[in-house]
């Protein structure tokens, strides 16, 4: 049997180790800082907690308060409230308060984009 080293690579499709250094220089160039790597991974993380993401699907549409959100989800005002923080934490959702209701919709269209991308790409 072969060692597990080998196997990975071999399934990986690289037989013979090389270093192409215009593809490395090339990811290097585009590579982007630590700040904005931990701030992205922050989004998708918060993006694949179902709730979350139920709740974000929900605001394409167009604001909605927390209360319609519990009702469309199932889940307590207090429930919704916590993941609204987590979105907002993140500029992913924003309000707008009308009297005594806030309304929360997303920040802008590039959350909306996030989801429409994504909806595409596991539907493909």
């Amino acid at each position: 049997m072969r060692p597990k080293k080998a196997r990975l690579i071999e399934e990986d499709g690289c037989l013979v180790k090389v270093i192409h250094l215009d593809r490395v220089n090339k990811a290097r160039e585009e590579a982007i800082s630590e700040h904005d790597l931990d701030r992205l991974s922050l989004i998708y993380k918060a993006m694949a907690d179902p709730s979350r993401l139920k709740i974000a699907m929900a605001l394409k549409g167009g604001e909605i308060c927390v209360c319609d959100l519990a009702a469309l989800l199932g889940l307590t005002d207090s429930a919704v409230s916590h993941q609204i923080r987590r979105l907002k934490d993140l500029a992913l959702v924003k309000n707008r308060r009308d009297g005594q209701v806030l309304y929360y919709s997303l920040d802008d269209e590039h959350v909306a984009d996030l989801l429409r991308v994504g909806l595409e790409h596991i539907r493909e």
